[in-house]
């Protein structure tokens, strides 16, 4: 086996992930057979980046050097037989890149020992390399989390024919994104031709960038999805997630041959039209708590804003419940005059949202009289006050809107209502309501007793 029966490099507690501004420490060990004579035991430290013009050349044509050290841990001597051990400890730069290989080329961390002997004599080295993580901070990054949007319109262009063109718009939820999370892509293509476009594909892409004197790009992808085709004349709305693999960050701080983009391609395969979202890819994820909130606007003035009065009559106008706030009402027609009667029953206060019993009396209706409904467009908006009411925005009416002279009662959209409208022949009204004598002012005296009935 010779004098040299072992050479090696450890690092403590076996570890091989450093960080910049973090010391290295570890240890050489020498086993011999028999005696060695050396002039030195030397150990080194180093990290570069070289970058060339071929696939998988080791021959740089440029080099960038980050740090060199060397230490002596043995000096000129016999090494006798058996097991040396020399300890070494490096301090790395806190200005030192991400370590990274790629196909033109490298940043390289390795930590080397050398044994030099006499003239004639075989000299011996080791290495072993090691691997260095600059955190790249999504959270520190500018404009990171708004949605990275584009468009392009594309000529589109069949057998030498122009038949219209392709509007593409695509867009991403953020800007960051770690390995193991989702990429949502959104795409809205309108195709204003009269043929058929190829599949719509998104692509994770990679890009690295050598800067040689001709620099070099070296473009792969590292994930692809594919959808369907848009019809002549059709829009299509597209939605797909890519999940991100294990990547290289974005930035390699501190290297100046180097560089690493990824973006986000949405593609038609026909016509040739593309678009590109550039995208981060970091180590520390963004957090929500640290989105910066946007300026929301006031309830009070939204809700009163929104909050329209579309017909009222003179009788619902001058009171309001005691749980609804006071509205303004709007200039409505005057609607005709009615019996005073049903003026006194329309002036007590009407409740913000019609009780559980009237909303089965109006679905369920009468057996002696057929159910008839009105149907009222009521904005939604308008009930934003009411606890437990709820309205689609997009609520549309389901007939003719009411007459200006017929009451409007919130809390439903299709009710029947209680009094048939000014001028119609005949209408059963199944729900009328009893005057409230505790606030009427009929009767105005009490009936007379029966001792005085006789009298009279």
């Amino acid at each position: 086996m010779g004098k040299l029966q072992e050479f090696e490099i450890a690092f403590d507690k076996n570890k091989v992930v450093y960080s910049p501004g973090e010391s290295i420490s570890g240890s050489v060990t020498i086993k011999l057979g028999q005696p060695l004579q050396c002039k030195a035991i030397k150990v080194n430290c180093n990290g570069f980046c070289g970058i060339t013009n071929k696939v998988n050349d080791t021959a740089w044509t440029m080099e960038e050097q980050y740090f060199n050290s060397t230490v002596s841990v043995a000096d000129k001597g016999t090494l006798k037989q058996g097991e040396h051990t020399f300890p070494f400890k490096f301090l790395i730069p806190a200005t030192a890149p991400t370590s990274f290989e790629g196909n033109y080329g490298r940043i390289v961390y390795r930590v080397r020992a050398f044994i030099d002997t006499p003239r004639f004599a075989k000299d011996y080295n080791t290495e072993k390399a090691f691997y260095l993580l600059s955190l790249l901070n999504l959270n520190e990054l500018p404009d990171i989390w708004e949605a990275c949007s584009s468009a392009v319109t594309q000529q589109f262009t069949y057998m030498l024919v122009k038949t219209g063109t392709v509007v593409l718009k695509a867009q991403t939820e953020m800007k960051g994104y770690t390995p193991g999370q989702i990429i949502q892509v959104m795409a809205n293509i309108h195709n204003q031709s009269g043929k058929t476009t190829g599949n719509m594909a998104a692509s994770l892409m990679q890009r690295v960038t050598y800067e040689t004197k001709r620099p070099t790009h070296d473009v792969r992808t590292i994930a692809e999805v594919e959808g369907g085709v848009v019809k002549a004349g059709k829009m299509v709305e597209w939605k797909e997630q890519i999940i991100v693999p294990p990547l290289p960050q974005s930035s390699l701080a501190g290297c100046e041959l180097i560089k690493i983009e990824y973006y986000v391609k949405v593609s038609l395969k026909s016509p040739d039209v593309m678009l590109m979202l550039p995208i981060h890819i970091g180590n520390v994820s963004l957090d929500k708590k640290l989105r910066p909130s946007k300026k929301a606007a006031q309830p009070s003035s939204a809700a009163a804003e929104d909050v329209p009065v579309s017909t009222s009559t003179p009788d619902s106008s001058t009171s309001t419940s005691a749980t609804t706030p006071t509205v303004p009402p709007r200039s409505a027609p005057k609607p005709a005059p009615r019996p005073a009667p049903r003026s006194r029953m329309s002036s007590h206060n009407s409740p913000s949202a019609p009780p559980a019993e009237y909303h089965q009396g109006a679905e369920g209706g009468n057996d002696g009289f057929p159910n008839k409904r009105q149907s009222q467009l009521v904005s939604p908006n308008a009930f934003s006050y009411a606890p437990g009411l709820f309205f689609p925005q997009n609520q549309q009416p389901n007939g003719p809107g009411p007459a200006p002279n017929q009451p409007v009662f919130s809390g439903s959209t299709v009710t029947t209502a209680p009094y048939p409208p000014e001028g119609a022949s005949s209408m059963p009204a199944p729900l009328i309501l009893p005057p409230d004598y505790g606030s009427s002012t009929y009767p105005q005296e009490a009936p007379p007793s029966y001792d005085e009935s006789c009298s009279t």
